[in-house]
């Protein structure tokens, strides 16, 4: 079941955090961990981090751009930098990362096998799974750019990653959570924050069931069958209602994925879309055929109140206020630390004026 908890807008801004700001984010994450994680539990935080909108508000009070596809990239990498000291004591550990970084998230898991009680080719499969999903089986116009795996001990697992749309300028961010994951290839994500953007394919869609198998049943025909139907259909003339584009397919080129996927013989979708060389022409092309020859069709559909904690570094609401900053900095760490000694009070009194405002009119 996909929870669809708002839009945002996600403008492609380039350049990077000033080391004062990120710095600072890093420690207010820290301090913000711990006190959710001890009064909540770890998994509590693995689902506000899933949450696109609290992700987003998250971004706000650390002071960064409160609506700039920076916010992904800058808040995962404080993230990363905060736990570093702490991933023992809140159990919670982050892999991966922007551009290059994102390829060493295997390896990241795998170095923390000793402190896990599952299996971590479970957890490097659901990160290429989830990579997986989100470039090749919803394609949106969007090239992931962007992929941070976080995971506890149970093996309970976020993802958090973003595509960009060099055409539109714009970036579109999926969060997935293991918590309520039944299958990779039905309804897996737990929230989306995009620009809007036409009528995306969508693969993962409930109602692209009966396209998931049909593109199965293709896979196993003989190569040179579905080739030919291509081959065909680039002779058609198309009415304009159909949102994938037959000119983006080349059949002579896609032959040798349609034979690898062949000699794999996927029994699922979810096999289809892991097996090797499949990429997002292949599942097009697939879908496209599951249409035309069976009719199974696939889906075509697709806070910044918290800037004003500390303001933003774009100067939006305010420049940030290093001043306040370093207080709230200072205000948690003395709360994480008199909590350790078994003084609460000031995480009390955080609890109760969170009460309070939820009472407000």
């Amino acid at each position: 079941m996909t929870l669809r908890t708002g839009i945002a807008y996600l403008p492609l801004h380039t350049g990077k955090a000033p080391r004062y700001l990120f710095e600072r984010m890093v420690q207010l994450t820290r301090e913000l961990s711990l006190i959710i994680v001890d009064e909540y539990g770890s998994l509590e935080l693995m689902r506000r981090l899933a949450d696109p909108c609290w992700f987003q508000a998250l971004g706000c009070v650390l002071g960064y751009d409160w609506h700039s596809s920076g916010v992904t990239t800058v808040v995962c990498g404080a993230l990363k930098e905060a736990w570093k000291p702490i991933s023992s004591d809140i159990g919670l550990f982050i892999a991966g990362g922007k551009g290059g970084t994102s390829r060493k998230t295997p390896s990241e898991i795998l170095a923390r096998t000793a402190q896990l009680r599952v299996a971590p080719e479970k957890l490097v499969y659901a990160s290429r799974m989830a990579a997986k999903v989100d470039n090749n089986a919803l394609q949106d116009g969007y090239q992931l750019y962007h992929h941070s795996f976080i995971f506890d001990r149970e093996g309970r697992w976020v993802v958090i990653q973003q595509g960009m749309n060099e055409a539109n300028r714009w970036a579109r961010r999926y969060h997935w959570l293991s918590e309520q994951l039944t299958e990779f290839v039905n309804e897996p994500h737990s929230g989306i924050i995009t620009s809007t953007f036409g009528q995306p394919l969508n693969m993962v869609a409930q109602e692209s069931e009966a396209a998931r198998q049909a593109s199965v049943a293709l896979a196993l025909e003989k190569p040179w069958k579905n080739l030919a139907e291509l081959k065909r259909l680039q002779r058609l003339e198309l009415p304009e209602r159909h949102r994938v584009l037959l000119e983006d397919i080349n059949p002579e080129r896609i032959a040798s994925t349609l034979l690898s996927a062949y000699e794999t013989q996927p029994q699922n979708f979810e096999q289809l879309l892991g097996a090797q060389n499949v990429g997002p022409k292949t599942i097009r092309a697939l879908a496209l055929l599951a249409e035309i020859i069976h009719g199974a069709k696939p889906s075509f559909r697709d806070p910044a109140r918290f800037a004003f904690a500390h303001g933003g570094k774009d100067g939006h609401p305010y420049p940030v206020d290093r001043r306040t900053y370093d207080r709230s900095i200072q205000i948690l760490h003395q709360a994480v630390e008199r909590a350790k000694l078994g003084d609460r009070e000031k995480l009390e009194a955080f609890r109760r004026l969170s009460q309070y405002h939820a009472h407000q009119p």
